[in-house]
């Protein structure tokens, strides 16, 4: 029980797919309180996939983009939290898929708000619920080196992990953790939505010397948990990778 006793703040479940549904889960087994968030037409999604863990959560309404959600988020969840998972990312058709020189600032703009930006306005936002420290903990897909097809997102993902740096730095003297957990590809709704996606995929069940199941997020669940527990009080800043040894392989 890693996480007995402790309220933890989930983002982004859409569905039962989603990478987030799975640390839901995983966090309920090992004994957390979970509050999920969603807005707008992705309610419903959420609400459905709620009911479809081992307790159905509460939902928060949550637009990260939108500040008078973000000034109303502490109020709202209420009492004190213990971690924080930012599962959370978007970028325009424009900005994936190659077209990386046509991508009008507009849209990449879009993608850096909502897929690094927000990392420090969701800890900012619940940093009133953490005055006994805790945990933030993002997930990443490790932008150290270029990829296909993920052009914008993955600059926004650069972004990310700096901003998880920076809050590392700030959040620390209060005893804040900030991690990421840098997964392999898995066929969420979201990596189907980039063009050329089969790419990675191929890749990673050649590369990975333990091997890769696009198909199972729970690695990456037990990773997050992991974090958010009291195991690792001393980690701050730190990427960790749950992508079966992938990046760690040359050519």
């Amino acid at each position: 029980m890693l996480l007995d006793g402790k309220r933890v703040l989930v983002t982004g479940v859409l569905n039962t797919e989603s990478i987030a549904f799975s640390v839901a889960r995983f966090a309920q087994e090992q004994g957390a309180e979970v509050i999920l968030t969603s807005f707008g037409r992705v309610m419903s999604l959420t609400t459905r996939s709620a009911r479809r863990l081992p307790v159905e959560p509460r939902i928060v309404e949550l637009d990260v983009t939108d500040p008078d959600h973000l000034a109303a988020l502490a109020g709202e969840v209420g009492g004190r939290l213990d971690g924080v998972v930012h599962a959370i990312g978007f970028a325009p058709e424009s900005c994936l898929g190659g077209g990386f020189l046509e991508a009008p600032w507009e849209d990449v703009a879009v993608a850096v708000q909502v897929s690094a930006f927000s990392l420090k306005s969701l800890a900012a936002a619940t940093l009133p619920l953490m005055t006994d420290g805790g945990s933030i903990v993002g997930l990443d897909f490790d932008n150290t080196q270029a990829w296909p097809v993920y052009d914008w997102m993955g600059v926004a993902k650069s972004a990310f992990e700096s901003t998880a740096r920076y809050l590392a730095r700030d959040l620390g003297p209060k005893g804040i953790r900030v991690n990421l957990v840098a997964a392999g590809p898995l066929r969420t709704v979201a990596a189907k939505s980039i063009p050329g996606f089969s790419q990675f995929e191929e890749a990673w069940a050649t590369r990975s010397p333990l091997g890769w199941d696009l198909k199972d997020p729970e690695p990456v669940a037990r990773a997050v948990v992991a974090l958010l527990s009291d195991l690792f009080p001393a980690t701050t800043g730190e990427m960790v990778h749950v992508d079966g040894g992938y990046h760690a392989m040359g050519a």
